[in-house]
């Protein structure tokens, strides 16, 4: 488990990012951008700030004035996971305390304009591969956030694009893999 430092995300000033949840987003889909592309899978608890500082007083000192907001929440990456290329493998697997008030996955897909899925082969892997060399295929990665309550941001990034200022926002970019993440809260 690592704890991903809260910071205030590159936002033009006319833009604030306030909202606990988002703002959450916005800070571990930095954390993740930071270590470039081409990584696997990650997965983050959402706690509530006050709480883990609670629990973990000496975490107060790595955080800013701003992370201290009532309603702040804090990710932290959950490690140790095997190397899969199926998220719906590694989300059927995973299930959260109480204490966990959200979770979060960062992952890369390949995205291709819809013309280009017919006629491919029907071997997965061929698939993938001949999806892989399309000439206007798009690397993008998505950061899908949800709360217990029902909130959720998605997030993403284009390599193409890849910038601190590009990222897209919104709560249906990935309505499945917002699905799938909820399901993981429901114990």
């Amino acid at each position: 488990m690592s704890f991903v430092p809260n910071s205030t995300p590159d936002q033009p000033a006319s833009q604030p990012v306030t909202e606990p949840l988002a703002r959450c987003a916005l800070e571990t889909e930095k954390h993740v951008a930071d270590r470039g592309w081409d990584q696997a899978p990650r997965v983050f608890a959402l706690v509530e700030t006050a709480e883990l500082l609670a629990a973990e007083p000496g975490l107060r000192e790595t955080m800013s004035v701003t992370d201290l907001v009532p309603g702040a929440i804090t990710a932290i990456e959950q490690e140790g996971y095997a190397r899969t290329s199926s998220i719906e493998s590694l989300l059927g697997r995973l299930a959260w305390p109480d204490t966990v008030h959200g979770a979060a996955v960062a992952l890369e897909r390949v995205v291709v304009p819809p013309g280009a899925e017919r006629d491919l082969p029907e071997d997965p892997t061929e698939a993938a591969e001949q999806l892989a060399q399309h000439p206007d295929r798009q690397d993008v990665r998505l950061l899908v956030a949800v709360h217990r309550d029902g909130r959720a941001i998605c997030l993403l990034r284009q390599r193409a694009h890849d910038s601190d200022d590009r990222v897209a926002m919104g709560e249906d970019i990935a309505p499945g893999l917002v699905h799938a993440l909820r399901s993981t809260l429901e114990a």
